[in-house]
């Protein structure tokens, strides 16, 4: 009896002795969710997803290398977290791992996974876009790539081609960024892209060709007339009067 006493006491006091190394990290990504959750500004809760993702690195980096494909929240959560401190990259590589492999979204979060890493690539990269942030194309269209055979909401996929179409158009490529508006607004009425269509349909309609102006006639000089004396008058001559 004591010794079973002594032994219960020390799993107590140490709950995490016998636990696998996923529980352990489980424990401690569900104390780094409490503190989130005490703090209201979206601003602030990203600045500390950004000081907590560097825990989680060796973590995700040697799920990723095992290519086992398990479900495991700690990478989809991580997933997540990149996205909201604008680490589109970094998510996305996540996101190729968990696509492939089928994983789903913990359990508190009702989207499907490829909605999500759409939604939330828009999201990430509309941020970007406005804070004037070096961002690129690549990054986006991997997105799309990733995710053109995942259901979701056509309104969501709307927002990504909406956002890659305007950057394109920052850019200066107005062919790319007009197809990429017009998706956009075949897949959601709504998506708010037709001033931007129809601006780009404007710059791309062909330019009327000039014609090259007509040489002007050149002016012939009036001849000088030329003056010899003073002009004889017309008509009969004066009468001349008879001397008395």
């Amino acid at each position: 009896m004591r010794v079973s006493a002594t032994l219960a006491a020390q799993r107590e006091n140490t709950p995490l002795r016998h636990a696998s190394e996923y529980e352990q990290m489980l424990v401690k990504l569900a104390a780094d969710r409490r503190k989130l959750k005490g703090i209201q500004s979206v601003e602030t809760k990203a600045l500390h997803k950004r000081d907590m993702l560097p825990f989680y690195g060796p973590w995700i980096s040697g799920v990723l290398a095992a290519g086992r494909g398990a479900q495991d929240d700690i990478v989809m959560t991580v997933m997540l977290w990149r996205f909201d401190v604008d680490d589109i990259t970094g998510a996305l590589d996540i996101a190729e791992y968990a696509l492939r492999h089928n994983l789903r979204m913990p359990e508190k979060h009702s989207r499907t996974t490829g909605c999500v890493v759409v939604e939330e690539t828009a999201a990430a990269a509309a941020r970007l876009r406005a804070a004037g942030a070096a961002l690129s194309i690549d990054t986006l269209e991997r997105a799309i790539a990733l995710t053109v055979d995942q259901d979701m909401p056509d309104n969501v996929r709307a927002r990504l081609h909406k956002t890659v179409g305007l950057l394109l158009r920052d850019q200066g490529d107005n062919a790319a960024a007009l197809a990429q508006l017009q998706r956009a607004m075949q897949l959601d009425d709504n998506a708010g892209v037709k001033k931007e269509i129809q601006s780009l349909e404007r710059a791309l309609r062909p330019k009327p060709v000039k014609q090259p102006a007509k040489p002007a006639k050149k002016k012939t000089a009036a001849r000088p007339r030329s003056v010899t004396g003073t002009p004889a008058r017309r008509g009969r001559p004066p009468k001349v009067k008879a001397a008395s």
